[in-house]
């Protein structure tokens, strides 16, 4: 029987984590924030004093933390022999190769499995993850994910997933924005916003991504579920991997402008489409 970790209990983390909770009998979490843990002891997990801790007292050891930064800080002195880590938090392909050779030079063995959606999906245990690493560790560490997760698909080896992660990113970000676009247009047209909404959610282009962000967008409700700030960091994750490997990004580099602008204007903790007050602001 095997005891679960869970490092990194955020916006999206900690519903990963409860979904985690009520699927498997040993689970141990800890996060910065102390706070954040206490519905995952109400759920029965125990919570740990250390990150530290964690590695000592499970076997696979799953990380939802903000960046490589991070996950630098909870691997460093931690018991990596035998233990398998489970990198499920967005960061640049070369630092989640950097942090492969870490674990490996601990005795440990490393998985690949960011996750696209936001807060919703994770409450409904719907992410879709992408998973990278040696093929029977993968495959070991798939079933765990389930409970967290509605499909999972191998991309290969490190760091093939992040780099997926990316490409889709690009896919889903461009709709979501290209969607504000729309009843920013709309808007300023003098139309019916809830028939845009009734057309977009029943049109070809409709995704249950698309329709909960009409839904948002029709409230004016800019409450988190992908923060702004959080956005912005996986658009510059996205424009790095575009230079790098010589792709052209024109639409990734205008939405990077689009969410700099955001997250200046003061909107970095509320959901990205408040970069709708951006398309607003009058213009020079």
């Amino acid at each position: 029987m095997t005891t679960v970790g869970f490092i990194g209990l955020g916006t999206i983390g900690q519903p990963m984590a409860l979904n985690l909770a009520r699927a498997v009998p040993e689970l141990v979490v800890w996060n910065r924030t102390t706070t954040r843990s206490e519905p995952l002891r109400a759920a029965g997990a125990r919570v740990a004093a250390t990150s530290a801790e964690v590695f000592v007292l499970a076997q696979v050891v799953i990380l939802m933390l903000a960046d490589a930064a991070a996950a630098d800080q909870v691997l460093d002195g931690a018991h990596l022999d035998g233990r398998t880590v489970v990198h499920m938090g967005t960061i640049s392909p070369a630092d989640s190769l950097r942090l492969d050779a870490t674990v490996r030079a601990g005795g440990g063995a490393y998985v690949e499995a960011p996750v696209s959606g936001s807060r919703v999906p994770a409450e409904r245990g719907e992410l879709i993850a992408m998973l990278a690493g040696e093929t029977d560790v993968v495959e070991n560490v798939r079933p765990l994910l389930a409970p967290m997760c509605r499909e999972t698909h191998v991309c290969g080896p490190v760091p093939d997933a992040l780099t997926m992660k990316l490409a889709t990113n690009i896919f889903m970000l461009s709709t979501v924005v290209g969607l504000v676009e729309a009843f920013h247009f709309a808007a300023r047209n003098g139309l019916d916003l809830t028939t845009l909404r009734a057309i977009a959610d029943s049109g070809q282009m409709a995704s249950s991504i698309s329709r909960v962000k009409s839904a948002k967008l029709l409230d004016r409700d800019f409450s988190l579920q992908a923060g702004a700030a959080d956005v912005l960091k996986n658009i510059r994750l996205m424009s790095d991997a575009a230079r790098a490997a010589g792709a052209s990004g024109p639409l990734t580099e205008t939405m990077h402008r689009l969410l700099e602008e955001t997250v200046a204007a003061g909107h970095g903790t509320e959901d990205f489409i408040a970069l709708l007050h951006v398309l607003e602001a009058p213009r020079t």
